[in-house]
């Protein structure tokens, strides 16, 4: 049975948003691949797998941009004027690599279809939320057969500004219908946490997504979780300190 432990009592959700990368999918395969597609373009170094992992979660843009000014054995950092005149070149080099690769070197977590499942099963509102580009979030989705789990998909440019600002948690509240207060974010990182604070919603987050590199258990979560199907015993728990 999955671990989870609650620091606070949890509200029963009458929606839940769900991020991406790092919390359904790990995704660092891809984004390594691309990246040292782009890089090689440019005629930088590659990245490793290892150092994706630290830089994912802020979006593709920053994901970029901090690619771009890692240092090497041959080539110096970049400041962050070059970075900038450089950008959109990289991007459109990263956009075409991405969709080129999207979803072949990635897999869904352990317990991710299962616990999708028995959410449906529960007739909850599902959004997947992520700071991802739209219009790489769902063909991944549909790719891995779990886009029909969700009434919405929104990226890192579906709204003016990304997690951690509070923003796409609002507006994906609304899109739900579901007040934030009772609308769960699950998620594996201090982003993830950060926004749901700002936005007033509980968060829930995987202990083996990416954080940045960092433990999770330092991001304040309500709650954590080592694995998807652990969401539904939590969920009627909750459920049932409402109801007594």
């Amino acid at each position: 049975m999955p671990a989870a432990t609650p620091p606070t009592p949890l509200p029963a959700p009458a929606a839940l948003m769900i991020d991406l990368d790092g919390t359904l999918v790990d995704t660092v395969g891809d984004f390594t691949v691309a990246l040292n597609a782009m890089l090689a373009e440019l005629g930088r170094q590659d990245v490793t797998r290892e150092q994706v992992a630290r830089l994912v979660g802020k979006g593709s843009e920053h994901l970029l941009k901090s690619v771009l000014a890692l240092e090497g054995r041959a080539q110096p950092a970049m400041d962050s004027e070059a970075i900038e005149a450089l950008f959109p070149t990289a991007w459109a080099h990263y956009q075409r690599a991405y969709l080129a690769i999207n979803g072949q070197h990635s897999a869904l977590f352990p317990g991710v279809r299962e616990g999708l499942a028995a959410l449906a099963a529960r007739g909850l509102p599902l959004a997947c939320l992520t700071n991802k580009p739209r219009a790489f979030a769902v063909p991944l989705l549909e790719h891995l057969g779990i886009a029909h789990h969700f009434r919405h998909v929104f990226g890192g440019d579906s709204f003016a500004r990304k997690k951690p600002d509070p923003l796409p948690l609002l507006e994906t509240c609304r899109a739900l219908g579901s007040a934030p207060a009772r609308t769960w974010m699950v998620g594996d990182s201090s982003n993830d946490a950060q926004a749901a604070r700002a936005a007033g919603c509980p968060v829930v987050l995987m202990t083996y997504g990416y954080n940045h590199g960092e433990p999770v258990q330092s991001a304040g979560a309500d709650a954590l979780l080592d694995a998807l199907t652990g969401l539904p015993a939590l969920i009627d728990a909750a459920g049932r300190r409402m109801a007594a």
